[in-house]
């Protein structure tokens, strides 16, 4: 028998080996799940694979009657409606390691950016200017990075802030005491992180206990030459909040890849805030974690069309 996995989103063919490996499997690929060929192709599909720009939704379940998995290409499946899968019986899979270098490397790069001013400073030397005197930052030696949160993403910023010498303290219920041993971070209370940190760098998922998880009242506590890094998820950081906080001077600085809707408004009152780094959410944006991402999901559908086990499905606890 055979089994039709339809692949959209422009999801790396290299990363798809171990579906391209099976005789009892075959691959469609169409890139543009707005096309009619792909509502063509989703009716006789067993598996569909996605990034972010898909949202498999009640809807589109509903015209895939042979759908037994759904595959995101990532590490969040915000793009998936959970309950109707789980209501159709369709597995749910994601790929929570594979983007975790390029995650922590991107933090690592808005740690410096905004410490050191780089995309003003750049902007301002391409209009013409050399204003070194305006772009004077602050070192990450010997500074206090605050984790919120340190699972897979938020340990690897630990271990390569401290390669910069600077002292981890993390925000985390779920880290045990030997891991954090490991890693070499002090656990902490929430309270403490935003109280004592001259980085704050948030790595959480969105759910009801993080959104709006850093809001006027944390910012307000927070030292007025501290930074705030968000790399995670949009919505964990209030985002009129922090607007309001830069223009006040009552942090220094701030660095964001996600927001609370995307992509980013063009009015968004974020986009002339003072002292801020923005990125349109490139977190999993490398070559590398767009290939390793593929491949974990690929290799969790294959199990599941081999065995037809669903142990990885997010939402295996629904299915029956």
């Amino acid at each position: 028998m055979t089994h039709r996995v339809l692949v959209t989103d422009a999801v790396a063919v290299s990363g798809l080996g171990p579906l391209v490996d099976e005789e009892t499997i075959e691959l469609v690929s169409v890139d543009d799940s707005a096309s009619e060929e792909f509502v063509s192709a989703l009716r006789t599909a067993d598996a569909l694979i996605v990034r972010s720009a898909t949202r498999v939704t009640r809807e589109l379940l509903s015209l895939a009657p042979r759908l037994k998995a759904v595959g995101r290409a990532g590490v969040g499946v915000d793009n998936v409606d959970l309950p109707a899968a789980s209501e159709r019986g369709v597995a749910v899979f994601n790929a929570p390691g594979g983007n975790t270098i390029a995650a922590a490397e991107l933090t690592i790069a808005l740690l410096i950016s905004v410490a050191r001013k780089i995309p003003a400073a750049e902007a301002s030397l391409r209009s013409g200017l050399w204003d070194r005197a305006a772009f004077k930052g602050v070192e990450l030696r010997g500074k206090t990075l605050g984790l919120i949160g340190a699972g897979r993403i938020g340990s690897e910023v630990a271990v390569r802030c401290q390669a910069f010498e600077m002292d981890v303290i993390t925000y985390d219920p779920y880290l045990s005491p030997a891991r954090a041993d490991e890693l070499g971070v002090e656990m902490v209370s929430l309270d403490k992180v935003i109280e004592r940190s001259d980085f704050v760098s948030i790595h959480v998922p969105l759910n009801d206990e993080t959104r709006g998880l850093i809001a006027s009242d944390a910012l307000g506590r927070m030292k007025p030459t501290a930074f705030v890094v968000n790399a995670s998820r949009g919505g964990v950081v209030d985002e009129t909040a922090l607007t309001k906080a830069l223009h006040n001077g009552d942090i220094a600085g701030a660095a964001l890849d996600v927001y609370e809707s995307e992509p980013l408004a063009a009015d968004s009152p974020l986009r002339d805030a003072p002292n801020l780094v923005l990125t349109p959410h490139l977190g999993a944006s490398t070559a590398e974690a767009q290939v390793n991402v593929a491949t974990e999901v690929a290799e969790k559908i294959r199990i599941l069309i081999e065995t037809g086990s669903l142990s990885d499905a997010v939402n295996a606890s629904d299915l029956g």
